[in-house]
């Protein structure tokens, strides 16, 4: 049994040597990448700001879970990467503002540094794409 791979492409000159996309599709799972708060010319976004990196960053994940038919609704797990301990606050409510009442599992990881020293948090995200008519028991069998 197979399942088609569907690629969202980050538009970033490190895809192709790195080997990577922004997003993966298999079947009704989507697998969103590391997710940074740069703008859409890669500029960093929200210099020093905890909260507008994460809410740039979750930005950038719903923009690539449309492009794969799903919705934020359906994200069941995030990871978010962060610099300072102290920024836990912070990132933890600009996500709650997105995910407060979808709750996706979350796990927030204190790490020495991320790729880009002006990054303050980085976010990955795997969502189950399920219609709010389907049984949940049955979302993970596989699709043709």
């Amino acid at each position: 049994m197979s399942a088609d791979r569907q690629r969202v492409s980050s538009g970033s000159p490190y895809e192709k040597p790195i080997g990577f996309s922004r997003a993966v599709r298999v079947g009704n799972m989507v697998f969103v990448s590391g997710t940074a708060p740069v703008s859409a010319d890669g500029k960093n976004v929200g210099a020093g700001d905890a909260g507008a990196q994460t809410r740039r960053c979750l930005d950038i994940i719903a923009a690539a879970l449309k492009e794969t038919g799903a919705e934020m609704r359906h994200v069941v797990r995030t990871r978010m990467f962060i610099t300072d301990a102290a920024l836990w606050e912070e990132v933890g409510n600009a996500h709650g503002e997105v995910f407060g009442e979808i709750r996706p599992a979350a796990t927030m990881v204190v790490v020495s540094g991320l790729l880009d020293p002006a990054w303050l948090v980085e976010i990955e995200a795997e969502a189950l794409i399920v219609d709010d008519d389907q049984n949940w028991q049955n979302a993970w069998a596989p699709t043709d």
